[in-house]
């Protein structure tokens, strides 16, 4: 079954993969092993998970300007998740995301997205559309 999404026009290009989801917020500085690809605060929702090639999507953005060349970095190492969705960016997130020409869109008309997307799900996302299509064989 597949469910359309609709959201902010974002920035990057159309992606698709597999969405890692949690109702947390989300810092490129703080929560990550940037070279090990993997959740590492303890505290995060997400902990000890993989974030390489994967579509984030959670709740929203923290942290200050390290995060904007965090992504670029990740990016360029080639351990960075294909796209992030959130229900709300910051614009040093959204202008990290631009360097690092990833995939990103937030503010979803259907409501928390953290809700909407489970982990598993197959993902279309098409930022310049403002579109996300949702492919989940549990609904």
């Amino acid at each position: 079954m597949t469910i359309k999404l609709t959201c902010h026009a974002g920035i990057g290009p159309k992606v698709e993969g597999i969405a890692l989801v949690a109702d947390d917020n989300f810092s490129a500085r703080y929560d990550l092993d940037r070279v090990k690809g993997v959740f590492s605060r303890p505290q995060h929702k997400l902990f000890g998970q993989s974030y390489k090639d994967v579509i984030l999507v959670l709740n929203t953005a923290k942290g200050g300007v390290a995060t904007a060349w965090m992504l670029y970095e990740m990016t360029s190492r080639l351990v960075a998740p294909k796209a992030i969705l959130l229900n709300q960016a910051n614009t040093i997130l959204v202008q990290g995301a631009a360097l690092a020409n990833m995939a990103m869109v937030d503010r979803f008309d259907e409501g928390d997205v953290t809700k909407l997307i489970e982990t598993g799900d197959h993902l279309v996302v098409d930022p310049q559309a403002g579109q996300v299509d949702v492919n989940s064989l549990n609904r």
